[in-house]
This record gives C-alpha cells, sequence and structure tokens, in this order.
C-alpha cells in the first residue's frame, strides 16, 4: 500500500513582466486624451491633425507594407468626402450612418481600380494611379448639380452622434468623434500587418516573383490592401466633411495625394506611428509658421523633408526606433556588469 503523499505547493506563477512597448503603443491615445481636457481652443486643430493621420495611416497600409506606388490617393479621400457630403444632404445627415457609406464607396472603388491597375508596376502604376484621380477630379468639377463644382460642396448638416452628442462650435464632439474612428481603424491595421496577410504582403513587396513562386496568389492580395487602404482613406475624407460642413476640389487634387505622402516621409513608412508623428508635425509647423507668413511653413517643411530624406532614411520614427535600441543595449550592458 502505498503512502498517501501531499502535492507539492504550486509555484507562485510569476506576474507579467511590464514591457515598454505597451507604454508606447498607450502614450499616443493618453496624449490625445489628455489634449481634450487640458487644450482649450485647438480642439479643431486636434480634429483636423487625426483626420491627415488616418489619411497618412491608409497610404502607409498601401505604399508601405504593400509597395503600391500611388500617387493618386487622394482619390479614395476625395470620393469618402464627397459621399459623405451628398448623403447627409439628400438622404440622411446620421454621421456613423455616413462614414459607413462613404467608407465602403471608397473601398469599394479602390477595389475596382486595383483590379484594372495593379497587374502593372512602377511608373506605369504611378501613372494610372494619378489618371483615375485626375479623372475623378473632372467629374466633381463637371457635375455641378451634384457636386457644386469649384464652388464646393455646402450646405452639409450632421445630425447629432448616437443621437445624443451634438457637433458643437467648440468641436469637442468632432474631437472625440474623430478620436474613436482613427482608434477603431488603428486596431484593424495593426492587426492586419501582423497577421499572415501582412506578413505575406512584405515578402510581396520584397520579391513578388519569389511569393508566385511559392503558390501566393499576389494580384488578389495587392488588391485587397489596396481596397482595405481606400476604405480607410475614404472615412479620413467623410469626417473632413462632416466635420468641416464643406468639400472642395482640393480634396482630389494631386496636391492633397503629395501632402500625405509627405507626412508619411517625415513620420516613416512601415511604421504606423511614423503617420501619428508626420502628420502632427506637419499640421502643426503649417499651423505655426503659416501664421507668421503663407510661405515659411513650406520653407520649413522642404528642409526637414530634405534633411530626413537624405541623414534618416527611417523618417522621425526611424530616430526614436534607434534612440529605443540604443537605450535598450545601455540597459543590457549594466545587467552583465
Amino acid at each position: 500500500m502505498t503512502p498517501i503523499t501531499q502535492n507539492p505547493p504550486a509555484a507562485a506563477v510569476p506576474a507579467q513582466s511590464f514591457k515598454p512597448s505597451m507604454l508606447w503603443h498607450a502614450l499616443p491615445w493618453a496624449l490625445a486624451i489628455g489634449i481634450y481636457f487640458i487644450a482649450d481652443g485647438y480642439h479643431g486643430l486636434g480634429t483636423n491633425i487625426m483626420i491627415w493621420i488616418l489619411f497618412a495611416v491608409s497610404l502607409d497600409l498601401a505604399l508601405g507594407y504593400g509597395g503600391i506606388i500611388t500617387l493618386g490617393h487622394a482619390a479614395f479621400f476625395g470620393a469618402g468626402a464627397y459621399c459623405a457630403g451628398i448623403f447627409a444632404i439628400h438622404v440622411n445627415n446620421d454621421p456613423l450612418l455616413g462614414l459607413l457609406v462613404a467608407t465602403l464607396f471608397a473601398g469599394l472603388l479602390g477595389f475596382i481600380t486595383g483590379m484594372l491597375i495593379l497587374h502593372t508596376r512602377g511608373e506605369t502604376l504611378l501613372m494610372l494611379t494619378l489618371a483615375i484621380a485626375a479623372i475623378l477630379y473632372e467629374a466633381a468639377n463637371h457635375a455641378r448639380w451634384l457636386t457644386g463644382g469649384d464652388d464646393g460642396l455646402s450646405g452639409i448638416r450632421v445630425a447629432p452622434v448616437l443621437g445624443l452628442f451634438r457637433f458643437d462650435l467648440w468641436g469637442k464632439t468632432a474631437y472625440l468623434y474623430t478620436l474613436s474612428v482613427l482608434f477603431v481603424w488603428f486596431v484593424i491595421a495593426f492587426f492586419v500587418v501582423r497577421s499572415p496577410f501582412g506578413r505575406s504582403l512584405d515578402g510581396i513587396r520584397q520579391n513578388a516573383k519569389r511569393m508566385r513562386a511559392i503558390g501566393t496568389p499576389v494580384w488578389w492580395r495587392l488588391v485587397a490592401m489596396y481596397a482595405l487602404s481606400a476604405a480607410m482613406a475614404g472615412t479620413a475624407g467623410a469626417l473632413m466633411a462632416q466635420t468641416t460642413r464643406i468639400v472642395g476640389l482640393s480634396s482630389l487634387e494631386l496636391l492633397t495625394s503629395g501632402v500625405v505622402a509627405v507626412m508619411l516621409v517625415l513620420g516613416g513608412e512601415r511604421r504606423l506611428y511614423g503617420a501619428f508623428i508626420g502628420a502632427t508635425i506637419y499640421v502643426i509647423v503649417q499651423d505655426l509658421a503659416g501664421a507668421i507668413s503663407p510661405f515659411i511653413w513650406m520653407f520649413v517643411i522642404g528642409f526637414l523633408l530634405i534633411i530626413i530624406v537624405l541623414f534618416f532614411e527611417g523618417g522621425l520614427m526611424g530616430i526614436i526606433d534607434d534612440v529605443v535600441n540604443r537605450l535598450k543595449g545601455r540597459g543590457r550592458k549594466d545587467q552583465r556588469s
């Protein structure tokens, strides 16, 4: 008869160690919430920054992660803006419903145009994206009965969010509304780029022929990412229409595509938070320097862009990564010693 022995006490499960990356992920959102409470009078500027951040993240999905060279991303931004504005005027002024319709419309436009142009690469693809944006620009310009032409689409009225939160003159509701939409889209983008689908797109960007050789449906995955990027850009355009109550042809211009590309380069490609840094710096420099002279901010942004492209390949986010890596290296050395 074997003696009955007591089971040894279970080892205490060590608490999950705190990771600095958790702080990095929480920092932008905590900062945005803090600004809402302490920066009275700047909610409109903050809303504008977040819209451009969302637009820059959408471009990063296509250009940075998908390797899809485009200078016509304003086509989807403008399409979302016009769709949301027209829907609010003629169909229903519920902001969430209008946002959903504009997102689906821009995503469908991206899917259709992606199927047409993504069998090409390089300069040909670049010219085709420009051509699509130019076609939409001229269509909006000539359809004055629907878009207002060069006078812009005005008279947009937006109902309270969820029927409870009215868009106020101080922009507080618009700020929180935009922040919530940005957070939802960021979570989607975060998991997409870290999924097997996102990893395969990274392989396609590096060597499409090799990915085809192992059986990856390269074309379909590029089209899917392009459509997702277009839907996100359409959301950004819809937010711009709903918060400013006007849509102009400038939302479809080449300059708009160029501006968001500059933001992405400033912040750093293939780093979702790079869009946060690039868009924030661009809009703030434009606001501060533009108050001094309407031409100084162009000089400042151009100078920053030249310096970053020449000396910092990863953009401003690359500089932050280098600093963090050096601090980690010093910490390991201190632990060893």
